[in-house]
C-alpha cells in the first residue's frame, strides 16, 4: 500500500472515498468530521439527528456526497467515548474503516487525523491510523489460485493536513508505522506458510533475505556445528525429521561497539507432531505455526534495522521440526545439553524448552545486556490467559517493567506469572539434573523454570506467546490467523531502550 501526506482539504482528496471519526458521547460532530459535515451540506449530522449512527467503538456508517464534495463516500467510524480513548482504540477504528473501504471495492481513501481536543500528540496518532490501517488490512491468499481477481485490495491511503509543521510530524511517524508494520506482515506470512513450505532450512534463507541490503549480518548453523558444541537437546528434537535442523543467528549493531547487545531468541519449530508423545489430529494443522517465536525474532531484525535504532541486538532462532521415527527421539532419554546439565525426557512434546536450552547456552557468546526469549511455550498458558494476553515470567523487576510499558504502547498486552521457588521440585529427575515437564499443574511456570535454569547471570524475561500467536477470529486490527505477535511489543521496548538505559 501506498502512504503519502497531502497538503490540503479533506473535501478536495483524489481518492474515491474518505474517512472521519466521531465520538461516542459527543453531541456534534468534531474536528474532520465537523468541517466535512459543513462541506456536505449537513449529510453526515444527518446520521446523529435520526439515531442511525451513535459512534460507538468502531461502529461505521456510509454517507453518499452526493456530489457536493470530490470525494464520492464518507466513511464515519465510531472512537468510543472520548475519556477512553487511547492509541489502541485508534487503531482498531482505522482498521474497522479501511476494511469497510475494501468491501465498498473502493481501492484509495484519505482521511485527515483532527479529531477536535484529544490528549493524544500527533506522531501517536499518525503512527497509530497507519499501523491500524496496515495490520488490518492483512490478507494470506499465496495460495489461493481460484478467483483471484476477486481478492479485494486497499491500495493507497492519503492523511490530509494543511499546516506544514504538522505534516512533517505525520509523516515520520507514518514511515515509522509502516516500517513496523511491514515487519509484522513478513512475520505473519512466516507463521502462517504450511510447513511443507516453511522448513528449517527455508526459514533461514527468509532470514537471509531479510538481511540483504540491511545492517544485519546472518549466520546459520548446521548439524555439524551443532554436534561440535554438544548441543544435544536441539539435535534429539530434530532426528525424528529428514529436515536438518538450522541455528539461526542475526546481528543487529546500531549502537555503541562497547555496548552488551540485548539478545532475542526465538522458538524455531517449524511443524510439532509431538514426537513419540504425538499430539491428537484435531487442529494438527495449526502446529505450523509453532515458529512463532522465530519468526517474531526474525520481523524485529527487520524493523529495527529499518528503523535504524541505536541499540545492539542479537536474534537466534533454533529451527527444527518435531516428528515422530525411527530415529526419533522417546520418553525416558537422557540428554546432555550445551550446558553440561542433563535433561530426562518426559515428554517429547515438550520439544520447544529443548531446543531453547540449548539456544540460551549459544547466546552467552555474546555476553548479553538481557535475554528475551519469544515462545509458543505451552499449552497451559493459553488455559491460565486465553488467546489475548502473552504471559511473562522472569528474573528481572527492571526489565518487566520496561516490557509492560511497551505492552501498554503497543496493545500487545502481557500478564505476569510468578516462579516460585517450591515448584522447582516438579522439574527434578531421578535419573538426569531436570525432567524436562513438571506436569500439567503450573504447567507454563514450570516450563519457564526449566529455562532458567539454562539462563546466564544477566537479566531475562520468558515471554510465552502460544495463546495470541494463531488467532481462531478476527480482532480489530489483527484479522484470523496468524497475529505476528511479540514483533510490535519488543521495537517498542527497543526504540526507548537507549533512552531510559
Amino acid at each position: 500500500m501506498k502512504i503519502t501526506v497531502h497538503k490540503g482539504e479533506l473535501r478536495n482528496s483524489s481518492t474515491r472515498a474518505v474517512v472521519v471519526g466521531h465520538f461516542e458521547d459527543s453531541k456534534v460532530l468534531v474536528g474532520a468530521a465537523s468541517t466535512l459535515d459543513k462541506n456536505c451540506n449537513g449529510l453526515i449530522g444527518e446520521l446523529l439527528k435520526d439515531g442511525t449512527y451513535e459512534g460507538k467503538l468502531f461502529e461505521t456508517a456510509v454517507v453518499n456526497t452526493k456530489g457536493l464534495i470530490k470525494p464520492e463516500r464518507v466513511v464515519v467510524v465510531g472512537l468510543g467515548k472520548k475519556g477512553e480513548f487511547d492509541p489502541e482504540k485508534l487503531r482498531g477504528a482505522y482498521s474497522k474503516a479501511a476494511r469497510t473501504i475494501r468491501d465498498l471495492h473502493i481501492t484509495g481513501f484519505s482521511s485527515s487525523l483532527d479529531f477536535g481536543k484529544i490528549k493524544l500528540t500527533l506522531d501517536t496518532v499518525a503512527e497509530s491510523a497507519v499501523e491500524g490501517v496496515l495490520l488490518g488490512l492483512y490478507q494470506f491468499t499465496r495460495f489461493k489460485t481460484i478467483d483471484r481477481y476477486q481478492i479485494r485490495t486497499v491500495d493507497e491511503f492519503i492523511i490530509m493536513e494543511t499546516d506544514d509543521e504538522s505534516i512533517n510530524v505525520i509523516e515520520t511517524a507514518a514511515k515509522t508505522a509502516e516500517n513496523i508494520s511491514n515487519a509484522v506482515y513478513y512475520s505473519r506470512d512466516l507463521v502462517a506458510t504450511p510447513s511443507n513450505e516453511m522448513t528449517p532450512t527455508i526459514l533461514a534463507d527468509r532470514a537471509r533475505q531479510v538481511a540483504r541490503k540491511r545492517n544485519i549480518k546472518v549466520t546459520v548453523m548446521g548439524e555439524p556445528f551443532m554436534k561440535r558444541l554438544g548441543m544435544n537437546a536441539l539435535l534429539s528434537v530434530a532426528r525424528g525429521s529428514n529436515e536438518p535442523p538450522k541455528l539461526i543467528a542475526m546481528e543487529y549493531n546500531g549502537g555503541k561497539k562497547s555496548e552488551k547487545p540485548v539478545v532475542l531468541v526465538g522458538k524455531g519449530i517449524t511443524f510439532d507432531s509431538g514426537g513419540i508423545s504425538i499430539k491428537p489430529a484435531e487442529r494438527m494443522e495449526e502446529m505450523k505455526s509453532d515458529m512463532a517465536g522465530g519468526s517474531a525474532v526474525i520481523g524485529i531484525m527487520m524493523a529495527i534495522a529499518d528503523l535504524r535504532l541505536p541499540v545492539n541486538v542479537v536474534g537466534i532462532i533454533p529451527a527444527t521440526e518435531n516428528l515422530p521415527g525411527g530415529r526419533a527421539y522417546k520418553p525416558g532419554d537422557v540428554l546432555q545439553s550445551m550446558s553440561g546439565k542433563t535433561i530426562e525426557v518426559i515428554s517429547t512434546d515438550a520439544e520447544g524448552r529443548l531446543i531453547l536450552a540449548d539456544a540460551f547456552s549459544y547466546a552467552e557468546k555474546y555476553n548479553p545486556k538481557v535475554l528475551i526469549d519469544m515462545a509458543t511455550l505451552t499449552g497451559a498458558c493459553i488455559i491460565a490467559l486465553g488467546d489475548l494476553i502473552v504471559g511473562m515470567m522472569g528474573t528481572d523487576e527492571e526489565l518487566k517493567g520496561r516490557i509492560r510499558e511497551a505492552s501498554e504502547a503497543t496493545g500487545e498486552r502481557v500478564w505476569e506469572l510468578p516462579l516460585p521457588e517450591e515448584y522447582n521440585e516438579l522439574i527434578k529427575s531421578d535419573v538426569a539434573d531436570f525432567k524436562n515437564t513438571g506436569g500439567r499443574p503450573g504447567g507454563a511456570i514450570t516450563a519457564a523454570l526449566f529455562l532458567q535454569k539454562f539462563v546466564g547471570d544477566y537479566p531475562w524475561v520468558h515471554l510465552d506467546i502460544a495463546g495470541p500467536a494463531l488467532l481462531a477470529k478476527d480482532r480489530p486490527y489483527i484479522p484470523k490467523g496468524a497475529s505476528g505477535v511479540g514483533v510490535r511489543l519488543m521495537v517498542a521496548f527497543l526504540r526507548k531502550w537507549k533512552i531510559k538505559k
